[in-house]
């Protein structure tokens, strides 16, 4: 096959990518080289300011990777490009021509700025144009769910939409893809789960404080429907002691479907009785959660919280999911994951998507992560363990 180039720098860049590209299938390639071709890889982290963008960043300096730093923060990202040796680009999201000379600069976007329900729109919308690989740290349904109609826009572009790379959806997306292979007749699906340690920053509190108000969602018979908050409350084992649970809308709920076909899905988590006492108490006045007051309140003692986990709490901190499907027929399998901290599993998850995408890995249109890279792609990250609990057969 003859290959034309526009440039003696296409011609580089093209020869990097398949030199790249060899050393990724080979299994004994020498790390040193590895990095090397890495460095000459560029990907842009936007919202790398943030507390998980920061995070991000870091793990990715310390892996041998050059991301180019994005994001409004001028302060901050300056001099987190200084501290790293990095280069860096001041944009403003509602700046479309910014916004597009940024995207120019790699192939692949790893976008960390939220609330993703305001942000995400104008991100994609940029790398559909330039043809640019995106990939975001979301959670939000509504976010999911805009990646799927833009799927066709995708394919023709030529690049993936991966959203959810971090710890949402990454081990839940592979945990319902591994129950589905397990049970391939289910027709519900139930997950969930439980952190120990750690805490929340300030952009996530932010997201669940937009969201506040807008109540629960399931998915029943393949369309996601809402529901008041804490709809359905069950005792799930997340280790060996029943704890427990209340449905809530977590992103599983949109990409679980996409992942799996399934079409019943709810999402749990765990929380004390205090806090299912404070979701139905939203449920019974609504207005109360909607009013600037209690928003502005609210958002005032999120500002003055610490930004995120300590080092300390996010090393010591651990996450626990569990995941179960069940056929018309009743019969059921069960299993659960233990990873890492959620801050921290994001940060491994989303750059070891990233390096897949950088080796050239990237199935084109709309992905899930375990769509995209299978069930076992949490499997491929230290401190992680599935177990699999006994199949109920009903008779």
């Amino acid at each position: 096959m003859t290959a034309f180039f526009a440039s003696s720098d296409e011609k580089i860049t093209a020869l990097k990518n398949d030199v790249y590209l060899r050393l990724e299938t080979s299994k004994n390639y020498p790390f040193t080289i590895r990095t090397i071709i890495m460095a000459s890889k560029p990907f842009i982290i936007y919202g790398a300011n943030g507390y998980t963008g920061q995070l991000i960043t870091k793990m990715a300096v310390q892996r041998g990777m050059k991301p180019i730093l994005a994001g409004r923060n001028k302060k901050v990202i300056e001099k987190m490009a200084a501290a790293y040796d990095l280069e860096y680009e001041i944009c403003d999201l509602s700046n479309k021509s910014e916004l597009n000379d940024l995207i120019l600069l790699a192939d692949v976007v790893l976008h960390c700025a939220g609330p993703f329900s305001n942000t995400a729109r104008p991100m994609v919308e940029a790398c559909l144009y330039n043809k640019t690989h995106y990939l975001d740290i979301t959670g939000e349904i509504e976010v999911f769910e805009l990646m799927a109609k833009l799927d066709d826009r995708a394919k023709e572009a030529e690049i993936m939409l991966l959203p959810g790379v971090g710890f949402d959806v990454v081990p839940s997306d592979c945990l319902a893809n591994y129950l589905k292979a397990h049970m391939p007749d289910a027709t519900h699906l139930a997950l969930a789960f439980m952190s120990v340690g750690g805490g929340i920053s300030h952009g996530t509190a932010t997201t669940m404080l937009e969201n506040l108000d807008k109540g629960g969602a399931v998915r029943q018979n393949g369309k996601i429907i809402g529901v008041p908050n804490a709809y359905k409350k069950r005792m799930i084992k997340y280790k060996k002691t029943p704890i427990l649970s209340a449905t809530i809308p977590w992103g599983d709920v949109s990409t679980a479907y996409h992942s799996t076909g399934i079409p019943n899905i709810e999402v749990y988590t765990a929380m004390t009785k205090f806090q299912l006492r404070l979701l139905k108490m939203g449920n019974r006045f609504p207005w109360l959660l909607r009013s600037a007051f209690v928003k502005n309140f609210l958002q005032s003692r999120i500002d003055n919280a610490p930004p995120g986990p300590s080092k300390k709490q996010r090393k010591k901190g651990r996450a626990f999911l569990w995941g179960e499907v069940k056929d018309k027929k009743g019969n059921r399998a069960t299993a659960r994951i233990s990873t890492p901290e959620g801050y921290t599993l994001t940060a491994l998850t989303a750059l070891a998507c990233v390096e897949k995408v950088l080796a050239g890995n990237a199935p084109v249109g709309f992905q899930t992560p375990a769509k995209a890279y299978g069930p076992n792609l949490i499997m491929e990250i230290k401190g992680v363990a599935r177990e699999d609990m006994p199949r109920q057969i009903k008779i």
